[in-house]
């Protein structure tokens, strides 16, 4: 059984925002698209390959199978370095 990811939740996972008050008043002003599309539900569900953009910026839905991470496991924090986050 699969959680349900939602839009406000991805934006901050994303770090397309830093936190849900900003992401309630993003979507709620109809900010935020999906897939191209504007959509004023925070609560709508993603699924993988899902588009979401904000202000020029935006980020895909992309889950893991299986326990696994499909970035193989590294995170800003395995790379201090690069000083990036990806997306």
């Amino acid at each position: 059984m699969s959680s349900k990811l939602t839009l406000g939740q991805f934006l901050k996972l994303a770090l397309l925002l830093d936190s849900g008050a900003e992401a309630k008043d993003a979507v709620t002003s109809g900010a935020v698209s999906v897939n191209d599309e504007v959509d004023t539900r925070r609560g709508r569900g993603l699924v993988d390959g899902d588009v979401v953009e904000i202000g020029g910026r935006a980020a895909r839905v992309s889950r893991a199978t299986d326990g696994e991470r499909p970035d193989g496991g590294r995170d800003a924090a395995d790379d201090p370095g690069s000083g990036r986050v990806a997306r």
